[in-house]
């Protein structure tokens, strides 16, 4: 069985397919890809829009392929298969705690990961140093909290019933 994490950001062109794609990237690199996929969506995403050319310039320097990605809106049904929600700034955490009750248990920031707490800037529009170094900091990120990842998802399993 596969667990789910889904990455949030606001376009869904970005920030949010970038982490993506470096958090299943990472998972191969460790031998779990079968056990965990990464997916991302967006709070105002640009439907069914590419990851922006900068953002495939970037990941493919880093041998990840973006090119098939499309922007989708962050929905119920998303946030119910997710074992862990990791959105990007505070806004997108506040905006789906308020859309999504039901589901506040899940959402961290990205920055979390690092135990603190601030917002990963919106490449979108920049440079390609800029989106680099969006890059590079997701990266960073998920390397180090990887391990905290998992245990978000063990949090948020459902107990097993006592007919199973």
């Amino acid at each position: 069985m596969s667990h789910t994490i889904l990455f949030v950001c606001t376009g869904n062109v970005c920030r949010s397919p970038m982490a993506a794609g470096l958090f299943n990237a990472h998972a191969q690199r460790v031998g779990e890809h079968s056990l965990y996929a990464a997916h991302s969506a967006g709070t105002w995403a640009l439907e069914q829009q590419p990851a922006s050319g900068n953002a495939v310039v970037v990941m493919r320097q880093r041998g990840i392929d973006l090119r098939a990605h499309r922007g989708r809106t962050v929905s119920a049904a998303l946030l119910a298969h997710a074992g862990a929600v990791i959105v990007m700034t505070r806004n997108h955490y506040d905006a789906l705690a308020a859309e999504f009750p039901a589901h506040v248990a899940k959402l961290h920031l990205m920055s979390e990961l690092a135990s603190r707490t601030f917002d990963i800037a919106d490449p979108y529009g920049g440079s390609l140093d800029e989106y680099a170094d969006t890059a590079t900091e997701l990266a960073t990120l998920i390397d180090h909290g990887y391990e905290k990842i998992k245990s978000w998802i063990s949090n948020n399993e459902p107990a097993p019933s006592a007919n199973a």
